[in-house]
């Protein structure tokens, strides 16, 4: 399995998180995008993903819950500004936890040699907001988030 590169560099408001899949970018491209899967593989294991409302188009929306066993839910949400199919995504990202703290995400997709790299830049409206993230564990859930992803991704690369 890949290892997802997490660039973190001080003073800055952003966070780079690199990851190379061993699959073409339209897989990696449909992993992303396709509503179906991403209960799969967004966020942490311990929580379900459910998928409220997902419009990949610029200006749609979307919003996902991850739900712990206890019942207790996290949402997520945000509108797509750009879409531009397999090679780049970008949109808002707003903790529903932390309203008002809205990120901008900027995701594109290169594929050489039958594999794509995703590189997402998560830009903070604040370097503290940035910071808040990293303090609260955010590295870790995007590391597992991104072994989930592989994980789908490498299952439709073996249906194919």
């Amino acid at each position: 399995m890949a290892e997802t590169e997490i660039i973190i560099e001080p003073g800055r408001q952003d966070i780079v998180f690199r990851h190379v899949f061993d699959a073409p970018r339209d897989v990696v491209w449909k992993a992303l995008t396709d509503p179906s899967l991403i209960p799969n593989w967004y966020g942490p294991r311990m929580y379900e993903a459910i998928v409220d409302e997902m419009d990949v188009r610029p200006g749609g929306r979307w919003r996902f819950i991850n739900r712990s066993a206890e019942g207790q839910e996290f949402g997520f949400h945000g509108v797509y500004h750009d879409v531009q199919a397999p090679e780049r995504i970008v949109q808002t990202n707003e903790f529903e936890g932390m309203a008002g703290h809205v990120g901008l995400e900027t995701g594109t997709l290169t594929e050489k040699d039958g594999k794509t790299t995703f590189e997402s830049v998560a830009l903070f409206p604040s370097v503290e907001d940035r910071d808040m993230n990293v303090a609260n564990g955010m590295e870790w859930g995007a590391r597992e988030t991104y072994q989930r992803l592989e994980e789908v991704i490498a299952g439709l690369v073996a249906r194919v």
